[in-house]
């Protein structure tokens, strides 16, 4: 009989055929959540709902004339998620969420650390495919939804958010709170007011702190402060000065204690300078890249290029008709925008012509590993606008250890 054992896999439960759901699209980030602490005390926070899932799903297999039981399906989707890249660590010293998680840099930076996440939340469908290639997890999706936020376990120690910054960006239309998006810095609120974590730590473009005379910035910690009661820090940090990463990207970091929890909170500094000891080359692939990421001859623009492009050692920028070199010799502010039709993409010189960053670099100059897994069935305007809205994750990880002295 053991031939006609069924292999499952936590992509089935995306099968048309399978119609039972449990919360329209969250079956898959209920029992992903539940398998990945399913060895810790959160488990029981997801348990219901994720054997109600997991028994639906059992049902739904043998109706197929398929022989599965329950307790083999779990075992089998327990090895899916914990055999990725970038597991829980076994012996945690703290637990965090992960709110408008991206691809996970905050993740990755508090894990190394020795964090351990017991709930994300992320909309975006490419980059939750990306998030859960390297965790195993995936995320549940609108966080602006009761039903997505009644998901989130109740004790945890750091909230994590670098919520959306369009609103607020030079790139973006600068409308702010008048813009829906930038009030999901109220959804964080609501979190925060409930949960009451010890710190919470949010990222966010530089313009977040000038933005509409600085009131905008002023209505995000005066609530931290006046009406949450927590003690706020604040500091605009650059991943080329603070985190040895040869991208000039300065971003502004909110960290915020609960004084209750964290007496101790004044003690707290961000971390200081380093020297910048990468270059480019630490991080650009050697030799020939695809056919696909090099300016032909006979390219509008190639004459241009050709013109403005003559060091080796760093890293341009194309302005949509003119190129600008950037003279620190490190890679520009990657942004969301790369991917969309040439503005803003970085390009370099190499010793095979004029080419753009491929995605695999443009995630290394966000300090994420080589072992990172980009997905193959994304496309590379996905992947360049993933990094762009990335994080520095080795900046992240200095700030949080900063955190953990305090804690």
């Amino acid at each position: 009989m053991i031939e006609n054992k069924h292999k499952v896999s936590i992509e089935e439960f995306d099968n048309k055929k399978y119609q039972i759901r449990l919360v329209e699209p969250e079956d898959k980030a209920v029992i992903t959540h539940y398998l990945h602490n399913v060895h810790n005390g959160v488990s029981k926070h997801y348990k219901n709902d994720a054997l109600k899932v997991l028994e639906n799903f059992v049902e739904y297999k043998q109706n197929e004339n398929l022989s599965i039981v329950a307790e083999e399906a779990l075992q089998q989707l327990l090895f899916e998620v914990e055999n990725v890249p970038f597991p829980t660590p076994e012996n945690y010293t703290f637990k965090f969420i992960d709110l408008f998680a991206g691809i996970g840099g905050f993740r990755l930076a508090l894990q190394n650390i020795g964090g351990k996440c017991v709930y994300t939340s992320e909309w975006d469908k490419a980059a939750k495919k990306t998030y859960r290639e390297n965790f195993g997890e995936i995320p549940f999706g609108d966080i602006t939804k009761e039903s997505t936020k009644n998901y989130i376990p109740n004790d945890f120690d750091i909230l994590c958010a670098g919520f959306p910054c369009q609103a607020f960006s030079i790139a973006g239309n600068r409308k702010g709170f008048a813009d829906t998006r930038g009030t999901l810095f109220f959804d964080v609120e609501k979190i925060v007011e409930k949960h009451r974590p010890k710190v919470v730590f949010l990222e966010n473009v530089k313009n977040l702190v000038s933005h509409d005379n600085g009131k905008t910035f002023d209505v995000i910690t005066e609530i931290l402060k006046d009406k949450l009661g927590y003690k706020v820090f604040s500091s605009v940090l650059n991943s080329m000065t603070h985190a040895n990463i040869p991208q000039n990207r300065e971003r502004i970091f909110i960290i915020a204690f609960d004084p209750e929890q964290v007496p101790n909170f004044q003690k707290f500094k961000f971390p200081e300078k380093i020297k910048l000891t990468k270059t480019i080359h630490d991080i650009l692939d050697k030799g020939k890249q695809e056919d696909r990421y090099y300016y032909p001859k006979d390219h509008k623009y190639y004459p241009e290029l050709k013109k403005t492009m003559t060091s080796k050692d760093t890293v341009y920028q194309w302005r949509r008709v003119y190129v600008r070199e950037n003279k620190s010799n490190v890679c520009p502010t990657l942004t969301a925008n790369m991917g969309t039709g040439g503005h803003n993409v970085p390009l370099i010189k190499d010793d095979y012509g004029i080419r753009k960053l491929t995605p695999r670099e443009c995630f290394s100059f966000q300090g994420y590993p080589k072992n990172y897994i980009l997905p193959s069935n994304l496309a590379n305007g996905r992947l360049y606008m993933q990094a762009g809205n990335s994080v520095t994750t080795t900046l992240i990880e200095r700030i949080a250890n900063e955190i953990m002295k305090v804690l």
